[in-house]
């Protein structure tokens, strides 16, 4: 597998050389402290505040690049954040990988915050989620989060930063777990540095107890990127490298089944250009990825497979557009996306399974700001089958708000009243 990994990472390099890549979707509205402001984003560098115990800027990083909120912390602030999400996907497909569905309907996460020191945030919330055309609650959880940030180290326990704030590629990690498996909940540890940043995670998905009638399951992982340009270059080249794992195991449940390992990676090469013309930014990557079973048992039909994922993109003012050519063989990622398997997810043809599979995809993109804490997202996204000689596609409508309000300082309260 190393061999043809190699080969493929070869291969994307040389296309790279003479095309324009992106290494994935710009998801910044999704994650983004202030998804209406995360589109107009031209901030290169921020250090947190951390000299001063009593305040610091609150900082995030935004698909490998510094976003920084304007607003500062003290210890014994209290706020309240609220993030809104109401999401339309609308999947038109009709092939044997995985068949066509809709995703429609709404989520809430409100939470209380409180810093007993400048650089520990703790939160509590309850996660509530509505699918439209449904006459109860898909979901409702409590949430809580411990956040500790020191410099450029983050350690966060409790609910994580999931989904696409790990920064996959889509073929890694599935676009929809921002719907379908948007709170997380395990350890993470990122590194947030002007050149390098790291994200590493688990996700407890399920506890086995004693005598359980099912398996324990277990994800995580790391997602990073390593920039080689200094900040004053008119090139940004990076190179990022992603790693996931999932386990499906325990030895104290009442089930005679084996245990299940799989590991999935990408690598390659990343460079854009900003103000190109009459382009905001052009972009261009190429990926070598690879997957391997080390189950004891095998239960999949592929042990092991390859692939490549390469990708040209513009962004304008009025569209941003990206195009990405697939091929894959006996590849199997079960984090990622439906469509770059090679064994079926289907209802109707579970058993289906298709080697090689060739993709290009052609995605078309907007972002329209409806004030800094809130934004829409459309987006259009045809596929073309290469195997199959047939055109999909998929289309998209996504509402996001996100906004903190202060409360109040209770250590300045309680120091008052003594």
């Amino acid at each position: 597998m190393r061999k043809s990994l190699l080969k493929l990472l070869v291969a994307g390099l040389l296309i790279f050389t003479s095309s324009l890549a992106q290494a994935q979707l710009n998801n910044q509205t999704f994650i983004a402290p202030a998804p209406g402001a995360a589109h107009t984003q031209i901030i290169k560098k921020s250090i947190p505040i951390d000299g001063d115990e009593k305040q610091r800027t609150d900082t995030t990083y935004v698909g490998g690049a510094p976003w920084t909120a304007q607003a500062t912390v003290q210890a014994g602030d209290l706020r309240l954040h609220l993030d809104a999400f109401t999401f339309f996907k609308d999947n038109e497909y009709f092939n044997k990988i995985i068949e066509g569905y809709t995703l429609f309907g709404t989520q809430l996460h409100p939470k209380l915050v409180y810093y007993p020191t400048a650089k520990l945030r703790l939160e509590a919330g309850v996660f509530l989620w509505q699918d439209f055309g449904k006459g109860r609650l898909q979901q409702a959880r409590p949430t809580f989060t411990a956040r500790y940030r020191s410099g450029a180290h983050e350690v966060v326990l409790g609910n994580i930063r999931g989904h696409l704030n790990h920064g996959y590629i889509e073929p890694l990690f599935n676009f929809e777990r921002v719907i379908l498996k948007r709170v997380e909940e395990g350890l993470q540890y990122r590194y947030l540095g002007n050149r390098v940043q790291l994200d590493t995670w688990v996700d407890w998905l399920r506890q086995q107890y004693r005598y359980s009638n099912y398996q324990e399951q277990i994800a995580g992982g790391f997602s990073s990127n390593f920039r080689l340009t200094g900040d004053n270059s008119p090139l940004t080249v990076s190179i990022p490298v992603q790693f996931t794992a999932t386990h499906n195991g325990g030895q104290i449940d009442t089930l005679d089944r084996p245990l299940q390992t799989l590991f999935n990676g990408a690598a390659g090469v990343y460079v854009s250009k900003d103000n190109v013309g009459p382009f905001s930014r052009l972009h261009l990557q190429a990926y070598g990825l690879g997957f391997k079973d080390r189950s004891f048992e095998y239960q999949l039909p592929y042990h092991q497979g390859t692939a490549l994922y390469l990708n040209a993109g513009a962004d304008t003012r009025w569209l941003n557009v990206l195009v990405s050519y697939w091929h894959g063989h006996k590849f199997v990622a079960p984090l990622g996306g439906d469509l770059y398997q090679s064994v079926s997810r289907s209802v109707g043809n579970p058993t289906y399974r298709e080697a090689t599979r060739q993709l290009l995809f052609v995605r078309l993109m907007r972002d329209f700001s409806l004030g800094e804490a809130a934004a829409i997202t459309v987006r259009l996204e045809p596929v073309y089958d290469f195997r199959a000689g047939s055109t999909e596609f998929s289309a998209g409508v996504y509402l996001n708000f996100r906004q903190e309000w202060l409360l109040g300082n209770v250590g300045k309260r309680a120091r008052w009243a003594q």
